[in-house]
């Protein structure tokens, strides 16, 4: 085993960059829905030079390793996914999700307090021990917006770098936003003319509208090419959660909240351009992010998470606001209670339906599609595409397509991921 458990992107002084990097469009490979991750990103860019798939090395035998890994640290969550390439995408060996609220007091403060940095040590520990008890081929390992903000995220990276040995990639809100669309683009309606994307983060919040008039990519893991315009809003549920009051949340505060996203969204370039192609064209939303599968674990009347039953949902204008009203209507106590939301989501859920129904009020669209999928996903398609893992398998390839099946996990941290919804 390596001393330290270095980012996928992590550059050498004697490594030249891959070609293709700095745009964030590296090739992607075919995706399966029935093996959970088969869903394709561009990786973009990073803080600093870095170079896609650093090689780890396992202590676990001499055996080739073929285990794939990929690590998000975002302002809520720590997630972790390891799987092995399949014949049409992969298939998830292990896995872990937690809440550690990293940005906790972030945006009043500045800086990330030390309860919650040794939350996400602690949990960082936990994927640092599932990967070493795996023979791992590449890793890429990233943060996002707390560690892009935060005043003392420098020294933070320094410590979980000499605590745990994992040295994290902090990317871009461009990186962030081009990897929710290439990680969804698998839902995205055949036959429409383009689709708005949107990822509810803890810290920031991505939005993305691909416009398919003038063609849309063959290959899924080139659909960020589509990308006409994006932005990152510097809110999210945890922030929304802190200005407003995420516990006690009235309709009036409920309506504060939407207008200040609002305000926001009013900066997206080509807006109005957004609302004629919507007007004038068949459009859909696709929503990834733990508000959007809250809901609709709501609205199926679900006893508890399921992941089977949400990804890749249809929603109906009317049954989005049939839940949200009946979300509104419940005092926090009962969402606590609620299996679906649960403590550590009950005061960030109703903060996110505000991003939701800011963006749906500024573009509406008929139906959103759910998308329980994250950046982790595209993460392993951009490895094990860049080792042309399908192109060696007879008869498969680039253009392998996709089971429409959802998948069921096969992991064992499937109760850590199903915990942390």
């Amino acid at each position: 085993m390596t001393d330290k458990i270095r980012s996928a992107n992590q550059k050498s002084p004697s490594q030249s960059p891959i070609e293709g990097t700095d745009e964030g469009h590296l090739a992607t490979g075919p995706q399966d829905q029935n093996a959970r991750g088969g869903h394709a990103r561009s990786p973009g860019h990073a803080r600093t030079p870095k170079r896609n798939g650093q090689r780890h090395r396992s202590a676990r035998g001499n055996t080739k390793p073929n285990i794939y890994g990929a690590l998000d640290l975002g302002t809520n969550n720590c997630r972790l996914l390891l799987a092995r390439p399949t014949d049409s995408g992969f298939k998830v060996v292990d896995g872990f999700s937690k809440i550690v609220r990293l940005g906790e007091g972030l945006s009043t403060t500045g800086a990330l307090t030390p309860a919650a940095m040794d939350r996400t040590i602690d949990a960082l520990k936990q994927c640092q021990t599932k990967i070493n008890n795996h023979k791992i081929a590449k890793l890429r390992l990233i943060a996002t917006e707390a560690c892009r903000s935060a005043s003392n995220a420098d020294s933070f990276l320094d410590r979980i770098r000499t605590e745990t040995g994992i040295d994290l990639e902090v990317v871009d809100r461009k990186t962030e936003a081009q990897l929710a669309v290439t990680g969804c683009a698998d839902l995205v309606e055949p036959g429409v003319s383009g689709a708005v994307i949107f990822d509810i983060g803890g810290g920031s919040s991505e939005l993305a509208w691909l416009d398919f008039r003038g063609g849309r990519p063959k290959a899924r893991g080139k659909m960020a090419a589509s990308i006409r315009s994006w932005q990152s809003l510097p809110v999210g549920v945890v922030s929304i959660a802190e200005k407003f009051d995420g516990v006690n949340v009235t309709p009036e505060s409920f309506e504060e909240m939407i207008a200040y996203v609002r305000m926001h969204l009013k900066r997206f370039k080509g807006r109005e351009k957004l609302k004629r192609a919507i007007a004038e064209s068949k459009m859909h939303l696709v929503g990834t992010s733990g508000t959007v599968t809250t809901l609709a674990g709501l609205h199926l009347g679900l006893e508890r998470y399921d992941r089977s039953k949400v990804d890749g949902l249809w929603m109906g204008e009317q049954h989005v606001i049939d839940t949200m009203r009946v979300l509104l209507n419940m005092n926090y106590d009962r969402r606590v209670a609620n299996a679906c939301i649960g403590r550590e989501r009950a005061d960030l859920v109703i903060p996110g339906c505000a991003i939701f129904e800011a963006i749906r009020r500024e573009w509406p669209c008929d139906r959103v599609r759910v998308a329980d999928r994250g950046l982790r996903e595209g993460i392993l398609i951009s490895l094990m595409s860049e080792d042309r893992v399908w192109s060696k398998r007879p008869g498969k390839g680039h253009g392998a397509q996709f089971g429409k099946k959802p998948y069921k996990r096969r992991e064992k941290g499937a109760n850590d991921e199903q915990k942390a919804k």
